[in-house]
């Protein structure tokens, strides 16, 4: 079983918040839930197997992210997040030398991946979602503003 979800379009993304997807192919088996126009993709812990205490999913996002043009020059990096936390090992970072130019051009995102086992409980519900985790370029600077262009994000039940 596998859904996927994406949006084409440029999108800002600010610090903390998730990359906004549609479903492109969905669950027909209800193990994986998105609610349609948000970032939000939910994972359910139903197992098929009575001895079983864990649903497990891969979880894979593709995007080309950017800084905007009223932004700084600094690393930028998205990540898996589930209920809101982001999956450290998820992290994916850029570092671009410019700022997007106005409008973007494709010359000026860079492309991630990232991938994330996620086991969820049986009988409990994971939120997943893409975020912007990017930091300031200083530890005194605000966290960014990113834009996203082209996100996938392809979530596999694997146990």
């Amino acid at each position: 079983m596998a859904a996927e979800f994406l949006k084409n379009d440029v999108q800002t993304v600010n610090p903390n918040q998730p990359v906004v997807l549609t479903t492109s192919i969905g669950c027909n088996k209800g193990y994986v839930y998105h609610r349609p126009e948000s970032g939000i993709i939910t994972l359910r812990g139903v197992v098929n197997c009575p001895n079983a205490c864990f649903a497990t999913y891969q979880a894979t996002v593709n995007c080309n992210i950017a800084i905007p043009s009223t932004g700084t020059v600094g690393p930028i990096s998205i990540a898996l997040a589930i209920d809101g936390e982001g999956i450290p090992t998820s992290t994916a970072i850029a570092m671009p030398a410019a700022v997007a130019a106005e409008p973007p051009t494709d010359a000026n995102f860079y492309n991630v991946t990232s991938t994330a086992i996620i086991r969820v409980p049986k009988g409990c519900c994971y939120n997943l979602s893409v975020e912007n985790t990017s930091a300031g370029a200083t530890p005194t600077d605000p966290a960014p503003s990113i834009l996203v262009k082209n996100a996938n994000l392809v979530v596999d039940r694997i146990a």
